[in-house]
């Protein structure tokens, strides 16, 4: 692992980091924000939206101040493989920058895209080896993409995954055009296999989490025709999923709107995951 940047932040460490990837077959960089103190440290993984990489929360998601109050290690990795031989898309909302968080199985994105694997099981086990982390204490959370990313990764593994929060996040993605372009670029026309990584797909299929949050802003431009939060809502009523959807009036999908909430999802967190 190649430590890229170290910048101390509230008593705490800032690092931007690099390692080969064996899920993709790629360089992957993230950061990680370790409070100050002997650890181990229950750890929060935030995944970004469309576009991002590990920097937009990094330098925009005020964060640390919070982790640094509540003792929370913070981790933000890459949303997709990267490199000049990564098989991309002229728009933004697929290829480079647009994983989706899938185990893509078409070809030729099915050799890189494998970012299911390496959110679930690599990344944890380079977070093991390398810093103070207290895995039997990990929540999840993200935006938009990341924020489908943070629901669906928290459902099919409950156990790993004991907090699950997310800003603006979409929520259906087989009945959205983000999601249906994505899923079938990655995964194929067979709408079954979709299933797996949609958040309400998953809950009427029987996965369950113990309590979810959610903020999105009334004036986001993508709620109606991208993220469906009601959808998500629906779902969680009738599975007996606790939901808090808190819809925050004026705000848009800009981590203006992520940062003004952060503190408040860091520490929802922090009271889920204590001993």
């Amino acid at each position: 692992m190649e430590t890229l940047s170290l910048n101390k932040s509230y008593g705490g460490m800032q690092g931007v980091y690099r390692h080969e990837s064996e899920a993709t077959g790629t360089p992957m960089t993230f950061s990680v924000f370790v409070p100050e103190g002997e650890g181990p440290f229950p750890v929060l993984t935030y995944l970004s939206g469309l576009t991002c990489t590990h920097a937009n929360v990094t330098e925009k998601g005020d964060y640390r101040a919070a982790c640094a109050q509540h003792k929370i290690i913070f981790v933000a990795p890459d949303t997709s493989p990267r490199g000049d031989y990564v098989p991309d898309d002229e728009d933004y909302d697929f290829g480079k920058g647009a994983g989706f968080y899938v185990d893509a199985t078409q070809a030729p994105f099915a050799q890189y895209y494998q970012m299911s694997s390496y959110i679930e099981r690599e990344l944890p086990e380079i977070l093991a080896a390398n810093f103070p982390v207290d895995m039997s204490r990990q929540g999840i959370t993200g935006h938009s993409m990341g924020g489908h990313g943070a629901l669906t990764i928290g459902l099919r593994h409950p156990r790993t995954f004991k907090s699950v929060s997310a800003f603006a996040p979409i929520c259906h993605p087989s009945d959205v055009p983000w999601g249906q372009k994505a899923f079938k670029g990655y995964l194929g026309e067979d709408r079954a296999a979709w299933r797996q990584y949609d958040a309400v797909c998953l809950i009427e299929d029987g996965a369950r989490t113990q309590q979810i949050m959610v903020d999105q802003g009334t004036e986001d431009q993508f709620l109606v025709e991208q993220l469906r939060p009601e959808a998500l809502e629906a779902a969680c009523k009738e599975a007996g999923i606790k939901l808090t959807l808190r819809m925050q009036p004026g705000y848009d999908h800009s981590y203006y709107f992520i940062s003004s909430f952060m503190a408040e999802h860091i520490a929802w967190h922090a009271a889920a995951l204590k001993r």
